[in-house]
């Protein structure tokens, strides 16, 4: 009898630690449940709010701290949590906010909007760089803008149609005349548009913006030879030109003082330039596409400095180069 009380009291006991096991195991599973999910909630609230970069100005007030502060950054939808901001500011000892007037943006992580208030920059960097190679005629600069503005290339060939606009840039630079105004030009500002890299505000500029930046770029580029130009025999226009064929026909640096000297002694003697990428450029072939043919060769252009009746002269226009 004894023996079966204890048996029963056994199994009793068993039963009672295998529930208290279950709940310990439940409890734990609930824990890590719990744990993962702040884990989750922490790292989501750390996320921007939005995926625009169109700046939010916030002004954070002198002696502001992290609750101040993610208050402020809370009402303008700059964070989705206030505490996983002040979680963050504490787990990673963040001090020393400094106080201004700030430009923000949605699409800003916490970490990133923290570097930016600590370090006190005002204004995140929203320019938007588009970069025009030199060496390039004037349709790769239509299609550059195209293909980084929200320009067409029609936008930008229909500019240099306007004779308005082109009569105010010929009033505005003492670098361009009327010798852009020739019928003869392909493009009329090609070889004026100094090939660099610009930072405009957003996608949305004008191809006039563009245009008054680089033509801006070259003015500051020819400035120092000002004087030279303008006492020497040749127009800006023609020592232009001459630059754009020396350009594409030196393959390196070094070698442009020796093909310059080479054509300024061909036209001191009456000779045509003989430059086949002259050539090229009147017939609208892509260099190395193909061979040029005796009839590229031999009809006129003014381009064409291979071509009957161009001895002594220079080509209207070479490529956007100039310098």
């Amino acid at each position: 009898m004894e023996k079966e009380k204890k048996e029963n009291k056994h199994s009793e006991d068993t039963k009672k630690h295998g529930a208290f096991g279950k709940i310990l195991l439940i409890f734990i599973f609930l824990i890590i449940i719990l744990a993962i999910s702040a884990v989750l909630w922490y790292n989501i609230s750390l996320s921007g709010t939005g995926t625009s970069d169109e700046g939010v100005s916030l002004e954070i007030p002198l002696g502001s701290g992290s609750s101040t502060i993610a208050k402020l950054l809370k009402e303008n939808d700059l964070i989705k949590s206030e505490a996983a901001f002040k979680l963050y500011v504490k787990l990673n000892n963040v001090s020393n906010f400094q106080a201004g007037n700030y430009t923000l943006t949605k699409d800003m992580k916490v970490p990133e909007i923290i570097e930016n208030l600590q370090n006190g920059i005002l204004f995140k960097n929203t320019s938007y760089n588009i970069t025009f190679v030199e060496g390039k005629t004037f349709t790769y600069v239509a299609k550059t803008i195209a293909e980084k503005t929200n320009n067409t290339e029609q936008d930008v060939y229909d500019l240099l149609e306007n004779e308005e606009y082109i009569n105010s840039l010929i009033d505005k630079y003492w670098f361009i005349t009327d010798d852009i105004k020739n019928q003869n030009i392909y493009y009329a500002l090609e070889g004026y548009l100094f090939p660099d890299t610009y930072s405009f505000d957003e996608k949305d500029v004008s191809p006039k913006e563009i245009f008054e930046t680089m033509l801006n770029q070259m003015e500051k580029v020819l400035e120092p030879y000002k004087e030279n130009i303008q006492n020497s025999k040749y127009t800006v226009h023609e020592i232009l030109s001459l630059a754009s064929v020396i350009e594409t026909e030196a393959i390196f640096d070094k070698d442009r003082k020796d093909v310059a000297s080479v054509f300024y002694n061909r036209l001191n003697a009456n000779m045509s330039l003989g430059s086949d990428v002259t050539t090229y450029y009147a017939c609208k072939i892509e260099m190395g596409s193909r061979d040029l043919y005796t009839k590229d060769i031999n009809t006129y252009n003014p381009y064409n400095t291979r071509g009957p009746n161009m001895e002594g002269k220079l080509p209207v226009r070479t490529n956007c180069n100039a310098i």
